[in-house]
């Protein structure tokens, strides 16, 4: 086990895995650094893969010691960053991982960045008139509950898995709530309420015309929580090198439902 030591005492949970240039691979919300354990057995072979887990998640989860917003996994990222001495670093973000890298380009640019990668995830998750690629493909409004709207926080997370994995509504209820207990005992529930409102209120739009180094977009097909008609618009706002892949027959999850997939797309981006 390592731990990376913050400025202010927290520690944050991390592993390393190969050598050459490195590839920092971000989680999303309520998962880990898991996520991208089967990929970086064939990623290590090309480069220094460092996976860790956010505030508040798995590894990190007692690392909680104030109130944790998107800005606040981006400073996090900027820490990790300098502390281990990294440059020419590839940067790739799934779902909250992704918006962790749109905030941090914001705030930090892409003076450490060799280029970008961001995973099925949307520059602003609510809805309106003028913006139709948010949360669950368009369909969450600014009145549409929050998930922290509501002390039944099992029933909202039930009801965003589904939304993420289709299919696992036709687990038998009792099964399906045991497994997001268990899901959810892996994590501080505080800060994924403060994640999710954190993220509800973020704009990133603007970020993508920002980015100085190659940007690629993963991307799920048919897709479950964002439209895939997203790959088009991240081309449209990119100012440098674009590239976008589908993942087909695939929901939010695809890295997990095909990691070899993923790995080999990555390599040809190494």
């Amino acid at each position: 086990m390592s731990e990376f030591t913050l400025k202010n005492g927290m520690k944050l949970y991390y592993e390393e895995h190969g050598s050459g240039c490195p590839v920092i691979l971000m989680h999303g919300w309520t998962s880990s650094h898991h996520i991208f354990s089967k990929p970086v057995r064939q990623l290590q072979k090309k480069a220094r893969c460092i996976i860790y887990d956010h505030r508040g998640h798995s590894g990190s989860k007692n690392a909680d010691r104030e109130t944790v917003t998107v800005e606040t996994l981006a400073s996090d990222l900027n820490e990790l960053i300098e502390g281990l001495s990294l440059s020419h670093v590839t940067l790739v973000g799934w779902s909250m991982g992704a918006a962790t890298a749109m905030a941090y380009i914001r705030e930090h640019g892409c003076s450490a960045l060799r280029q970008v990668v961001l995973c099925d995830m949307t520059p602003r998750q609510i809805n309106d008139a003028d913006w139709s690629m948010g949360l669950y493909q368009g369909g969450y409004q600014a009145n549409t509950n929050k998930i922290n709207d509501t002390q039944d926080f099992l029933s909202l997370f039930q009801a965003f898995s589904i939304a993420v994995v289709p299919r696992v509504k036709k687990l038998p209820p009792f099964l399906l709530r045991h497994i997001l207990k268990k899901r959810l005992k892996t994590c501080n529930e505080t800060v994924l309420k403060s994640l999710s409102d954190s993220m509800l209120h973020q704009d990133f739009r603007d970020v993508i015309g920002t980015i100085t180094v190659p940007l690629t977009y993963f991307y799920a097909v048919p897709g479950s929580l964002f439209s895939p008609k997203l790959a088009e618009w991240y081309r449209h706002q990119a100012k440098v090198p674009f590239k976008a892949v589908a993942f087909p027959d695939s929901t939010h999850m695809f890295i997990s439902e095909h990691p070899k997939d993923f790995a080999r797309e990555m390599e040809k981006l190494l």
